[in-house]
């Protein structure tokens, strides 16, 4: 799908490599927006698992992305180091241990979203086979870098991919109500949930996206309503207790939101609030689509009840403590199977309960 208007955005995360070999991660700080646009650059790996904990870089293909590429920083910069001794190359002893430890580090950055630890894992995997062919330390690290600049292609491609599916889906002239962010900021480029209303907008589709401002965090304030303004897709923000008003004005043909995990039954977990805008969308007979890549499907768990959910500092929701006020912020929440219409993947549009391809 050629549409100019797509250059409008920026690629979130990137690996990139220089000339003497040393790895260099950028992304988009996410914190800046969007009063400013900024690409922050850094070669170290302790830098992007604080720009995953500080939401930084957010959004469960993004993570996948940014969490490989700090394993693959540490790798080419500081693991598989030379160091000149007696006139031979060796290198830095212990080179597995660390990168356990390194791994185990990323993964737990942020527990819920299941691409982290999805794209730590699948790293620790391609360097314990390079390992067992004879590769040395150098080596596997440009494997893993290799391996990371993969990740990358696959993740717009299956963006793209369930754009094509998702669209299909909703009917002409849509009017699209969408909780969080889950555009191409929360990936590497394109997006999920925006993703499928990309596709249909590049095809005339799209009367109108409504987006949650997403409290506490206002991730659809700032990010989701700048994406759609840059891009030029007609937007209303509202608040999130404005949501079941809008669907009784008969103002909502679609809901379309991302996902951070999905259990084996269909169980979604996603941005806090998301269950409630399932709630109001049954209520209503109003579909619900969540959009996510194959990757955010666990099937080690069988139900939502197992997703681990991330607690935030209580100061995103009430930044001055009042004295014998305690704060509860649970992350996410997890919608039940039974309230969502579909689950679109890069393979297609599946229901909730029959994930098995």
């Amino acid at each position: 799908m050629a549409d100019a208007r797509f250059d409008r955005l920026p690629r979130t995360v990137e690996l990139v490599r220089d000339g003497d070999g040393h790895a260099g991660f950028a992304y988009v700080d996410q914190r800046l927006l969007p009063a400013r646009l900024h690409i922050a650059r850094t070669g170290d790996w302790r830098a992007v698992v604080e720009a995953i904990k500080t939401l930084a870089v957010r959004g469960a293909p993004a993570l996948g992305a940014a969490g490989a590429a700090a394993m693959t920083l540490w790798a080419c910069n500081e693991g598989a180091v030379p160091l000149q001794a007696g006139g031979c190359c060796e290198m830095r002893p212990r080179f597995f241990e660390a990168l356990g430890r390194i791994a185990d580090e990323v993964a737990d950055a942020r527990p819920t979203a299941v691409n982290l630890a999805w794209g730590v894992r699948r790293l620790e995997r391609l360097a314990r086979v390079r390992a067992d062919e004879g590769a040395s330390p150098s080596d596997i690290a440009d494997a893993l870098f290799a391996e990371v600049k993969r990740m990358e292609v696959e993740d717009e491609a299956a963006n793209r991919a369930l754009g094509v599916h998702g669209a299909a889906l909703l009917p002409s002239n849509a009017r699209v109500l969408t909780h969080c962010n889950a555009g191409s900021l929360a990936t590497v480029f394109f997006g999920t949930a925006l993703g499928v209303v990309y596709t249909a907008a590049a095809r005339g589709g799209i009367e109108r996206v409504y987006a949650d401002e997403t409290r506490p965090v206002g991730q659809g304030a700032r990010l989701t309503a700048w994406e759609l303004s840059r891009i030029g897709v007609p937007c209303t923000l509202i608040c999130d207790n404005m949501a079941a008003s809008l669907m009784a004005r008969s103002q909502v043909d679609a809901v379309v939101v991302g996902a951070d995990r999905i259990a084996a039954n269909g169980d979604t977990a996603n941005k806090i609030g998301t269950y409630g805008v399932a709630v109001l969308a049954r209520h209503h007979g109003i579909p619900f689509y969540v959009a996510a890549p194959e990757s955010t499907i666990d099937r080690s768990i069988p139900t939502g009840a197992d997703i681990p959910i991330e607690e935030r500092d209580p100061a995103e929701v009430l930044p001055a403590p009042i004295p014998g006020v305690e704060v509860w912020n649970p992350a996410f929440d997890v919608t039940p199977a039974s309230l969502i219409t579909r689950i679109v993947t890069e393979r297609g549009v599946f229901e909730p309960g029959k994930l098995v391809y």
